[in-house]
């Protein structure tokens, strides 16, 4: 693809999410058009629902998170055992809203409240058997783990939640499994494998009309290309992610993109540049509540510092990252700030303190991509993959055998078939050899008949024979004994 035509890519893909914010906007405000209308509680949870999962703007969905989720529990405390069907229901809505607010506490650095209101969610989708629930719950809580740096269990859940997002073909859910395994492989220097499972997650969000999850793919793919040191492709895949956050002014998205793009300014020597986008970065972040994006911000502003020969400011930045850190316990940017005060400290030959940071930053470190966890991340993924082609083959097996089991069938028929053929000709051959010696004997008797007739005619023809010789022997001697008629009329003649 050539340079026009990525930015005729931007152009229409920028468009389309115009088109879309604005009718996001439409359709959250018919969804509380309704809400104010509606007197069900069933109805009323529906509609909350759908409110939060499509406003982007924390301030507003998580009020109506609350309305939810007390909405929720009012009605599980009056039903009776005989509602079981609307128990559920509630109990759905109910776990819906604490995965929402487990994804709140995760914005905001407190991983360990996070993780609880995964686990409380993930137990009510258990209890109500209901799949996608609990898919989504294995998801979210992989992200805390990756987050505080066990990636052999990130890993685990993560495969659990894609392996159960295929069996209920949820194109969304398997795109996010598709993300995070891919983050995986970016902390694991894994960039080729990352990079592929980031675009398989792009296209099926691209596929889905997923904005936002498009955007957060066109940033990972940048950020994989930024390592590979491919700074033209990384920038535009940048551009395009920045664009559809600015458009929904999703302010956690722009913070994460801005520090990016700082990133590649950082790289050619542009440090002024870097600085006003990450100090911009830093300001978005520190409106959202987002603690990591504020972490972030903090450790690249203060390298920056530190690359424009001012430790001292440098020091003051990373020092505030370090403290947060403490509270949220991201590994990662634990290890970026214990890195870079390492390299500080070291350029000041204060190398207590440098030897003290470098430490931190090698059990950081460690956590994140040390062999036994590489290890770990391999056996998981094997273990998924195996279990995939596991699957496909019993599919494939089960298929062959219901193929052969056709064949057989088959097979079967046209034996039965060809049996049944040859005993109709077995019967139909008696019945002809039966008819033969019917038609035969009926022959037979009529050739004897025949004969016996002939002889009959012939015994006939004889004794009509003999009675017309007879007859004809009588009528000779009455004519030799009667006179002739010229006799008797001469001697009547003669007495006249």
């Amino acid at each position: 693809m050539n340079l026009k035509l990525k930015y005729i890519f931007i152009f229409i893909l920028f468009y389309t999410t115009c088109c879309n914010v604005y009718a996001q906007s439409k359709t959250t405000d018919s969804l509380l058009a309704i809400l104010r209308t509606t007197k069900n509680d069933t109805s009323r949870c529906a509609i909350l629902n759908n409110i939060i999962e499509s406003e982007p703007d924390e301030s507003i969905w998580v009020k109506y998170n609350k309305e939810m989720k007390i909405l929720a529990e009012k009605n599980l405390q009056n039903l009776t055992t005989q509602d079981s069907l609307t128990k559920k229901i509630f109990l759905k809505y109910l776990s819906a809203s604490l995965n929402n607010f487990g994804f709140y506490s995760d914005s905001k650095g407190r991983l360990d409240e996070a993780l609880d209101y995964y686990n409380q969610s993930l137990k009510i989708m258990l209890q109500i058997n209901n799949k996608e629930g609990v898919a989504v719950c294995y998801n979210n809580i992989g992200f805390i783990f990756d987050n505080q740096g066990d990636i052999a269990k990130a890993l685990e859940y993560y495969s659990k939640s894609l392996k159960i997002q295929e069996q209920i073909r949820n194109k969304k859910g398997i795109a996010q499994s598709y993300n995070n395994i891919a983050s995986i492989y970016e902390h694991q220097k894994e960039i080729d494998k990352a990079l592929e499972y980031y675009i398989q997650s792009l296209n099926i969000k691209i596929i889905i009309a997923d904005k936002l999850g498009t955007a957060t793919a066109l940033n990972n793919i940048g950020h994989v290309y930024l390592l590979k040191h491919d700074y033209h492709n990384a920038l535009i895949y940048f551009q395009k992610s920045l664009n559809i956050h600015t458009i929904l002014k999703d302010k956690n998205g722009i913070c994460i993109v801005e520090n990016n793009i700082a990133e590649i300014y950082k790289v050619e020597g542009k440090y002024d540049q870097a600085l006003t986008l990450n100090l911009e970065s830093l300001k978005n972040a520190e409106e959202t509540g987002d603690q990591e994006s504020i972490i972030s911000s903090l450790n690249n502003i203060g390298e920056l510092y530190f690359y424009k020969n001012n430790p001292a400011k440098a020091v003051e930045y990373i020092l505030k990252a370090v403290e947060l850190n403490k509270e949220v316990g991201y590994a990662e940017t634990a290890s970026g700030s214990a890195l870079l005060l390492y390299r500080i400290y070291k350029s000041q030959n204060n190398f207590n303190k440098a030897l003290e940071n470098y430490q931190v930053y090698i059990k950081m470190n460690d956590s994140i991509s040390n062999q036994e966890t590489r290890k770990a991340a391999y056996k998981s993924q094997l273990k998924y993959e195996y279990e995939k082609k596991a699957a496909a083959d019993s599919v494939k097996v089960e298929e062959e055998h219901k193929l052969a089991a056709i064949q057989l069938k088959q097979e079967e028929n046209q034996r039965y078939f060809l049996y049944s053929g040859l005993g109709l000709t077995f019967i139909f051959g008696v019945i002809m050899f039966s008819r033969f010696r019917i038609t035969k004997k009926q022959k037979n008797i009529i050739e004897e008949q025949k004969s016996v007739v002939e002889k009959q005619k012939y015994f006939v023809d004889e004794k009509q024979k003999e009675i017309m010789d007879s007859i004809h022997y009588a009528k000779r001697i009455q004519k030799s004994l009667l006179p002739s008629e010229k006799y008797i009329e001469r001697i009547l003649n003669k007495i006249n």
